[in-house]
């Protein structure tokens, strides 16, 4: 194996793979180090505001409810991520979009509602940043060669 994951006999990814890649595997690792701090540890927490409205019970059974919603996202990001670095065009799209989708709910503000304070707001938009940042490398010129358009597949 190469110090890309690739045996040796197959082609080495590009740089700007690799590099969409790290952005990601950042992305995902701060949504859920955010998460982290956010329940735990930024007052007021989140196990601190639920618990005052559910009480104990109720707000340990809504962030088991969160964290496993968490989870799953953080896991379907992580696999749409791998099929991209394989090379498949269509997890280029929907990494696109969702990063796309991601800068548009933190710039409309829906986000950030309410955040204080300042340096917390801006800790949790840094996974939508670095996940717009993970985008701009699938579409630098090295990078395009790694998904093969329709015709030269069909080829």
């Amino acid at each position: 194996m190469n110090d890309t994951g690739n045996s040796g006999a197959g082609p080495r990814r590009p740089r700007q793979i690799e590099a969409a890649w790290a952005l990601t595997l950042a992305a995902v690792a701060t949504e859920a180090l955010i998460w982290v701090l956010g329940v735990f540890v930024v007052a007021p927490t989140g196990l601190d505001e639920l618990t005052e409205h559910t009480g104990r019970s109720g707000a340990i059974t809504q962030l088991t409810l969160s964290a496993g919603v968490l989870a799953v996202f953080l896991a379907c990001w992580l696999a749409v991520a791998a099929r991209m670095r394989a090379g498949r065009g269509w997890a280029r799209v929907v990494l696109t979009v969702a990063a796309a989708l991601f800068l548009v709910f933190r710039a409309s503000g829906l986000g950030t509602d309410g955040i204080d304070p300042a340096w917390w707001a801006v800790a949790n938009a840094l996974p939508d940043l670095l996940a717009a940042a993970a985008v701009v490398p699938m579409y630098l010129p090295g990078a395009r060669a790694h998904f093969p358009s329709r015709a030269r597949r069909a080829a």
